[in-house]
């Protein structure tokens, strides 16, 4: 069984994806403008937003309530794909934005035969929107989005984690992952979109702290690292 196929999920996917590119367009013009204007490297201007971030990244963040910043369509299959051969029932979210991700998770913990996402998002529009989307996809039941700081909307998860998403604010990748990693079962998988932070990658990299991790060739721009905890 596979959901994503389902002319009711696929018609609804397509739609959000739709509507993300269209809301998302100016700020990826700009950012694109600023990767040029930084000599074609992702990297330099990644570590200026992750120091933005790290000043105030309250601030830094609240500027993106109108973008859905979401994964594209190639990498929620994968999501989804990841999430049923790890045959996942207890999934986190660190940055659930307006729900696309959440979606393609939420629908393999269905085809799994159930469980639940634990999401986190601070800005309160995103979390509406999130939930109505979600709502519309039919997945409601399998999800919980909780609004606030992730350092304390999951510092509480209920039991152990069979795979994480961690795609929010560049700053807290690090301080996510380590609040949660007692939660993480044996296998556990950690996907992370936009892993720019030195930090977050310096820390997963080290095998000595339990983790097995490689750069994704899916999305490359945006940095999409796997990682298995292996401890």
């Amino acid at each position: 069984m596979n959901s994503l196929n389902s002319p009711h999920l696929s018609q609804h996917l397509t739609r959000l994806h739709q509507e993300a590119e269209a809301a998302d367009a100016p700020f990826v013009r700009q950012i694109m403008a600023r990767i040029e204007a930084a000599g074609g490297a992702i990297e330099t201007l990644a570590a200026q937003l992750v120091a933005d971030e790290r000043a105030d990244y309250r601030a830094a963040y609240s500027g993106h309530a109108s973008h859905f910043l979401s994964v594209s369509p190639r990498y929620g299959r994968f999501l989804y794909a990841v999430a049923r051969a790890s045959k996942a029932t207890r999934i986190v979210e660190f940055g659930t934005s307006m729900g696309i991700s959440t979606i393609y998770l939420a629908a393999a913990l269905r085809d799994n035969g159930g469980g639940l996402l634990i999401g986190s998002e601070m800005e309160p529009t995103k979390v509406a929107r999130a939930r109505e989307h979600i709502e519309a996809a039919g997945l409601s039941d399998l999800v919980d989005i909780r609004q606030g700081n992730a350092l304390d909307t999951l510092r509480d998860v209920g039991g152990a984690i069979d795979l994480a998403l961690i795609d929010g604010a560049w700053s807290l990748y690090l301080p996510v992952l380590k609040l949660i990693e007692p939660q993480l079962r044996p296998g556990a998988a950690i996907l992370a979109e936009n892993a720019f932070a030195e930090d977050y990658l310096d820390y997963i990299r080290d095998p000595a702290n339990g983790y097995l991790a490689m750069t994704l060739p899916i999305d490359e721009s945006r940095g999409n690292e796997f990682a298995v905890w292996t401890a």
